[in-house]
């Protein structure tokens, strides 16, 4: 028999495991509950709404991943490989959570719910706001990082180009889950983020060394 906190975490990776598979609306209490194999007594003893688990889990998620970040974007490595390591980051993750199948492309769940809500679930578009803002502080210490070193082709606004650059990544992502077209999005991964960033020609491509 589990104990509270075991109840709880549970929870919360039922809660994230759906919604990787499942829209946000179309996942309820119930369904969570059957997934985790607890009571509605139980889940309300831990989360007072539906919202309130997911804004939860996905603070976890994030939580979670962020050591991941931390690592591509530390100040150790250089720009351009922190540039390489998020790209081969994004394509990993595909990988990783793709329904084999049934879906090649996987989206992030937590950015994808915070659209699909309305002003009723203020929790999770607030969520969902703030977890993006975290992740556009990443890229733009990466972004001006190349910008320090002379990389770019213009002087372009750092927060800008960060904030293009994640935008750019989900529309791609939702593209290549639509078409169920994984190629498509590896090959327009870089060409796509180079192109908003004006990276000079001579930093696009990736040499064994970069790779390795």
């Amino acid at each position: 028999m589990r104990n509270a906190a075991e109840t709880r975490i549970k929870l919360l990776e039922t809660a994230m495991e759906l919604l990787a598979t499942s829209s946000y609306h179309d996942v309820g209490v119930s369904d969570v509950c059957k997934h985790a194999g607890v009571t509605k007594g139980a889940f309300y003893h831990h989360f007072d709404s539906k919202s309130a688990l997911f804004a939860a889990a996905a603070r976890r998620h994030w939580e979670k991943g962020k050591d991941e970040l931390r690592a591509i974007f530390s100040p150790d490595i250089s720009p351009i490989e922190q540039l390489n390591r998020y790209i081969e980051l994004v394509s990993n993750k595909q990988e990783q959570y793709a329904v084999p199948g049934e879906s090649e492309v996987c989206v992030c769940p937590i950015f994808t719910a915070g659209g699909q809500v309305g002003p009723e679930d203020i929790e999770i578009q607030n969520c969902s706001r703030e977890l993006a803002e975290e992740q556009i502080k990443y890229l733009a210490s990466m972004v001006r990082g190349l910008k320090g070193e002379g990389m770019l082709g213009e002087d372009g606004d750092v927060t800008t180009l960060a904030r293009m650059i994640f935008q750019y990544v989900h529309g791609l992502l939702t593209y290549g889950k639509v078409f169920n077209d994984l190629d498509t999005v590896r090959s327009d991964l870089r060409e796509g983020i180079c192109r908003i960033l004006n990276l000079q020609c001579k930093f696009r491509s990736v040499t064994p060394s970069d790779a390795a």
